[in-house]
């Protein structure tokens, strides 16, 4: 019997927040013991509606063990060390790559879909992200992703890659953030704007509210923040909105 087979119908507990994201995606229902309290909350997860429908915990194995789950799922962070308890006390660890590539998010959906016993599992998503990128528009605008307080990304990083697809080309900025001064003087084609957590008073959410950013003149394209948290597989139906609101 193939060892996958072994796994299916496995319980797993996942102790991050975008782990859960996988897990949420791919898993059926009896399939998750459980998710992090991250993924209960409605200002943080997409996927809280359905995440709610499972045990939440604090992000450490000792949580979930009362739930004998048959795997846990971590990602970067602590994951050795929890991994190394896990294996002690018969608990297989699958510790996910922090996604820095475009690569690396369809190696996770792979390597979770092949912990679930269902490698096929993760075909419709690499797909998706195969066909985004076999059309990436040769055209790109030059863009800023803004977050409160500036907050922007590399210009060679995921957030990056995922705009790319979109024909949005990330400007490269001093310390990966805009400044007012840079938006007055030389603002870009576009900005697409995070909503995360856009009616919480903060300096970040007052500055987002200055003249110089509300009163921009480039194009403005309104994105979940949630989303770009993990730039994992939930950007693959947010990069498929963007390229409908950029054309």
């Amino acid at each position: 019997m193939p060892a996958s087979a072994l796994l299916l119908g496995a319980s797993i507990a996942s102790l991050n927040l975008c782990t859960d994201e996988y897990l949420l995606l791919l898993a059926r229902p009896q399939e998750v013991a459980s998710v992090t309290m991250l993924s209960h909350d409605p200002l943080e997860s997409p996927l809280w509606q359905k995440g709610r429908h499972y045990r939440a915990n604090n992000g450490s194995i000792e949580d979930v063990l009362s739930l004998r789950p048959q795997i846990i799922l971590t990602m970067g962070g602590g994951g050795r060390a929890t991994g190394m308890i896990a294996r002690r006390i018969g608990i297989r660890a699958v510790d996910l790559t922090p996604a820095a590539t475009l690569d690396d998010v369809e190696r996770n959906l792979r390597t979770v879909a092949a912990a679930l016993g269902d490698p096929e599992r993760a075909v419709p998503w690499v797909s998706r992200l195969d066909r985004l990128r076999s059309t990436t528009p040769r055209v790109s605008r030059d863009t800023m992703w803004l977050s409160g307080g500036g907050q922007s990304f590399n210009a060679d990083g995921l957030g990056a890659q995922w705009l790319r697809l979109a024909g949005l080309r990330q400007r490269p900025l001093n310390g990966d953030r805009a400044s007012l001064a840079t938006l007055l003087l030389r603002p870009p084609q576009v900005v697409v704007q995070s909503d995360y957590r856009a009616r919480q008073v903060s300096s970040g959410t007052r500055w987002l509210n200055h003249p110089i950013v509300r009163n921009l003149t480039a194009e403005r394209i309104r994105t979940d923040g949630r989303a770009w948290t993990c730039l994992g597989p939930l950007m693959i139906a947010e990069i498929e909105r963007l390229r409908q609101g950029s054309q």
